[in-house]
Parts: structure tokens; sequence; C-alpha cells
């Protein structure tokens, strides 16, 4: 096995599921580890993070200024500071505000249980643009780790979050609140719509305080909306087919393959 992209690695919130998740992969590639987390005082802070090559928050994004006052001013020159968040604008501009160094911001697109055949890709977003060599350093030493990593912007990674998470979670909170003030409609559940139940149980059960902290944190969850809006304006207006077309965009390259096997 070749040496590992950092030697020492600083990780707060090591007991968290992703930062657990994240301490076991980078150990089992050689790296020391130093876990820290809250509370911890300054004496802890300085034994963890002042020889680390890399200190990664696996912290709330509401956590985010706390953390980096405590942990910053004990890091060595040079090295790199990460974060692990559903947003990136935000944090980004705290950690560069609280650091001089090298500023990474990353997002690993899955949790702490990755389904079967699912790639787990995780966003990489450089603080500045002289921070483009530590991004790719980073995402080296995720891909090591046996992710797949890829380099993005802050404004495209948080735009794109805004349908994937903060549109998602809305709209599904509003189509099945709406369903539910019809009476009677328990009689007339069909399969697929159990299934959409079942998909949405978790998000709106179990996590919707968190997935409201993170469309409160990215700044283009109204303009998504905006966007959906005009769309759904196509179904009000009988414009079925057309809407159902564009959907298929999901699909193109399903089509395409089909289309040269004929």
């Amino acid at each position: 096995m070749s040496d590992p992209e950092f030697k020492s690695i600083a990780i707060v919130g090591a007991r968290g599921q992703m930062g657990g998740m994240f301490a076991e992969r980078f150990g089992e590639l050689g790296c020391d580890i130093h876990p820290l987390d809250r509370p911890f005082d300054e004496q802890a802070a300085h034994r963890a993070v002042s020889s680390c090559d890399l200190l990664l928050l696996c912290v709330p994004v509401t956590a985010m200024d706390q953390v980096l006052g405590q942990t910053t001013p004990h890091m060595p020159e040079g090295a790199v500071l990460a974060d692990v968040g559903s947003v990136k604008e935000l944090p980004l501009r705290a950690m560069l505000r609280a650091y001089d160094g090298p500023v990474v911001g990353t997002h690993p697109l899955f949790g702490p249980v990755i389904p079967e055949g699912f790639i787990p890709r995780v966003a990489v977003v450089p603080g500045r643009e002289s921070d483009t060599g530590a991004a790719n350093r980073v995402a080296r030493i995720f891909d090591a780790a046996g992710f797949t990593s890829f380099l993005a912007s802050a404004e495209e990674h948080d735009k794109a979050m805004a349908f994937i998470q903060g549109l998602n979670f809305t709209t599904t909170a509003a189509f099945l609140a709406a369903a539910g003030r019809m009476p009677g409609i328990e009689n007339y559940v069909t399969p697929s719509f159990n299934r959409r139940l079942e998909a949405a149980r978790k998000m709106l059960t179990q996590d919707s305080e968190l997935f409201g902290t993170i469309a409160d944190a990215n700044p283009y969850l109204q303009e998504t909306a905006r966007q959906f809006m005009t769309l759904f304006s196509l179904a009000a207006g009988g414009e079925l087919d057309l809407l159902a077309s564009l959907a298929q965009w999901w699909w193109r390259n399903d089509e395409q393959q089909e289309g040269c096997v004929r």
C-alpha cells in the first residue's frame, strides 16, 4: 500500500456516524487518526490538532463557528482545513474567515449506510482558487478510501442540492400534507403511493429538523422553489405530456442506448 495523502488527520465529530466512518476508512489507509468530540477543552483541541496535516470537521453547520474558534488556532502552518456537510457556500465562508491556510469543503453524497450498487460520490470544493491543489489532495484520499470524488464549485453544489435535498423535502412534505387532508384517503392507498410513503417516512418523521437546517443554510432554495412552481403550472394547465417529456431527461442515456441497439 502506498503512503496516504495525509499522514495525520484530526476528525472533529469522530463519534458521529459519518465521522466514525471516515475515521475507520482513513485509518485503514495507514493514517494516524486523532478523534476530537464535543465537549472538549483547549488542551484536548491542541493535542488532536497541533500535529495534523488535515483537520476534518464533521459537525453541523450550526456549530461551525464555535468549532472553528476552538480548533483553528492550534493548526500547524500548511495543514488543510476541510469540512463534511450538505451546504458549501456558508461553511466555506466561515472557514475562510477563521483560517488563512488551505481550505476545502466536501459533501459525501451518501449516509453512513451505503446501499448496494450505489456509487458513493464525494463533492470536493476548493475554498479559494489557490486551494485547488489541496482540494485534489483531499479528493485523492477519499478515492483511496473507496469513494468516488469530483471537484465542483460551491455555487454549483448548493444549487444542485437545493433540488436534491431541499426541494425534494419541501415538495414531498407539501404533497403528503395536502393528501392527508382528504377524508378517508387511507382506503385508497395503492402500491406505488405506499412506496412513496415508505421512502418519505424517515425523511419526515426522523430527519425533518436536519433537512430544515440544511434548507435554511442553502441560499438557492427559494429560487429553486420558483423554478419548480413554473413547471408545476404546466400540470395546472393540463400540459401533462410536456411535463412528463421534460422529466424524462433523467433517462436520456437509456433512450440513446436503445437507439443504438435498434
